[in-house]
């Protein structure tokens, strides 16, 4: 492969990660959107396509271990590809994140704990997410810090969320001798902290995005 083939390889290698990051971010976005407009034939063609995902991921996998392997790339190149690499993971790990937020639609009650805000959570992650990539796209050492900075608003919005059901647990009216109800109730409970959690779980992703994405550009993934 002649230098010029090498660089066109990783040229398409850029594209091929921005494309599978356009399908997982689609994937959450309209996850989300079931979410909260309890569309559950929305979730459920969200849940049963995880497929195409993994199937893309491993394709560029193999794709980046070829370059590895054949092509022994140095310096910046090296960079690009182990980056790019590790990018593929966290793409692939919030496309599972995706899945589960359309789970829990199919499971979870949301006419209880409504004043739970999860829309202003799930924007904000996307929001990181969509800008993380765009980072990759552009070298945008600046947006990774912005990015990371961002990360301390969505673990707050997690933080006062999860405290919000707790406290309206322990004030809600449940009578005891209704074993069932407490059991739905304690079962939609556990689904809202793992949607929480899934979706600041959504924005470290986009935090290691950023880092790789800066690791890449200055060869240094420190953040702060």
């Amino acid at each position: 492969m002649t230098r010029d083939d090498f660089q066109q390889s990783l040229a398409n290698l850029r594209t091929d990660v921005l494309e599978m990051s356009d399908c997982v971010t689609d994937r959450l976005e309209r996850a989300l959107t079931a979410l909260e407009t309890v569309d559950e034939e929305a979730a459920r063609d969200v849940a049963t396509a995880d497929d195409a995902i993994d199937r893309r991921y491993l394709d560029l996998e193999s794709t980046c271990i070829q370059l590895f392997a054949r092509q022994q790339p140095v310096a910046t190149d090296l960079r690009f590809v182990a980056s790019s690499f590790k990018i593929l993971t966290d793409l692939e790990r919030v496309g599972d994140l995706a899945v589960n937020l359309a789970q829990y639609t199919l499971a979870a009650d949301r006419k209880r704990f409504e004043e739970v805000d999860l829309s202003a959570i799930g924007t904000l992650a996307l929001e990181m997410l969509d800008d993380a990539m765009t980072a990759y796209r552009t070298d945008d050492a600046a947006l990774c810090r912005d990015i990371a900075d961002r990360d301390d608003e969505l673990d707050t919005l997690c933080q006062r969320a999860s405290e919000r059901v707790v406290r309206d647990l322990i004030e809600r009216e449940v009578d005891n001798g209704d074993t069932w109800a407490v059991e739905e109730l304690m079962d939609d409970v556990s689904r809202l902290l793992l949607i929480v959690r899934d979706l600041e779980r959504v924005g470290d992703h986009a935090v290691n995005i950023a880092a790789r994405t800066l690791y890449m550009v200055e060869s240094d993934p420190a953040l702060v």
